[in-house]
């Protein structure tokens, strides 16, 4: 009897009702709560997007009387955030969170895995997600929009990816890593195409609420403002540079430690399972090289922060539910470490002191990320993945 109870019980919890359920009531509630506090300063400099590109305001300057800190999305944002900026302050909120969420659930009920195992890898991502709610991030909906772009070319449909990538990337340029996925397609003329017409779509519609001038100098601030963000991320006491870096400049206590020997290695290493040619039919193949996709946009960026770590959690949990064996022990051991330090470090599971003194200084939170990446680059490097018995094998 207690046995059919745990079956019923699962069977609830791994519905995809109730699960797309849970990450719209975790929106609802931290959309109200961050709202009633009054805190919600990233909504505002989103919401102010609009407002500035209307009244063709620069969009990345600072604007002390509306809200702290700058704007650091494309131009193209203004239209995406328009439905709620135009909605007082207290829909708009919690509608924002929940139209990132619904994004973030397409992305993970599109992926080529079974209903039950979506829904896991959806639950093991809910505390991330929350985290990213708590600052009303769109890192939540890019993150569907990243495996959304990978599904549509698994199922054949470019146009839908190339305009999932266009979007993404014109917002925040982590989206642009759903070209990663380029080899998978089947009609690659059509994919590019595509690209090249939704690129073209997504830049001059901004004109619309603007002007052609207004919309190329905003191009051209926002380059300027995302190089002066990277100078600033690398400093040793910033929220952001969470990433593999980050981790080498505070641990070493020196932040003239540059970027470019990390990234050519890291791409270097990111390229080498393209030269298995005879993997790519496989969808575990695949579905390895979107966990290492998501992965490795966060670790090899200095403009990593906490909440940017559900797109990379997805990813951790992706490879730990496409893996032969969730039992062995030391795919098991990397997985719970990650939950433990990635996810739930910002949680009051860890002591305040804990987080403050060594987690957040010393950018641990990447640890583990960078520790799976590495596995997820040797397991692609040696598996046959036409032997590869999981959830995914095909």
């Amino acid at each position: 009897m207690e046995s059919d109870k745990t079956k019923k019980f699962t069977a609830i919890l791994l519905d995809k009702r109730f699960v797309v359920s849970l990450f719209i009531t975790i929106a609802l509630i931290t959309g109200v709560k961050q709202y009633i506090r009054g805190s919600y300063n990233n909504y505002k400099i989103f919401k102010y997007t609009f407002q500035h590109s209307l009244e063709e305001k620069p969009l990345y300057e600072e604007y002390p009387s509306e809200y702290r800190d700058s704007n650091h999305y494309g131009p193209a944002f203004a239209l995406v955030i328009a439905p709620f900026a135009l909605l007082p302050d207290a829909f708009g909120t919690s509608l924002w969170n929940i139209a990132n969420v619904l994004i973030l659930c397409m992305g993970f009920y599109s992926l080529p895995l079974p209903l039950r195992t979506r829904s896991i890898i959806a639950l093991l991502c809910a505390h991330e997600a929350l985290v990213a709610l708590l600052s009303f991030q769109f890192n939540v909906g890019l993150t569907g929009l990243i495996m959304l772009s990978f599904s549509y070319i698994i199922s054949r449909n470019e146009t839908k990816s190339a305009f999932s990538i266009a979007l993404g990337s014109l917002i925040k340029l982590y989206g642009i890593v759903g070209l990663a996925f380029f080899f998978f397609s089947r009609n690659k003329v059509k994919f590019i195409i595509s690209g090249l017409i939704s690129v073209f779509v997504l830049l001059i519609l901004p004109v619309f609420i603007s002007s052609p001038e207004y919309v190329i100098r905003s191009y051209s601030d926002w380059y300027i403002s995302l190089t002066e963000k990277n100078m600033h991320n690398v400093s040793l006491t910033s929220m952001q540079d969470i990433s593999f870096m980050g981790i080498v400049r505070r641990v070493m206590q020196d932040a003239s430690i540059p970027n470019l020997p990390f990234l050519a290695g890291g791409l270097v290493l990111f390229l080498l399972p393209y030269t298995r040619i005879s993997q790519y039919q496989f969808t575990s193949f695949r579905l390895m090289l979107l966990a290492s996709v998501l992965i490795f946009t966060v670790i090899f960026s200095s403009g990593s922060e906490s909440p940017t770590y559900i797109i990379a959690f997805a990813g951790v949990s992706i490879w730990f539910m496409t893996q032969p064996s969730q039992k062995n022990k030391g795919i098991l051991s990397l997985f719970l470490f990650a939950f433990l330090l990635t996810s739930m470090s910002p949680s009051d599971l860890f002591p305040k002191f804990i987080r403050n003194e060594y987690i957040r200084p010393y950018s641990l939170k990447a640890l583990p990320c960078v520790l799976i990446w590495f596995t997820i680059i040797f397991q692609m490097l040696i598996t046959d993945f036409k032997n590869y018995k999981n959830y995914a094998a095909g």
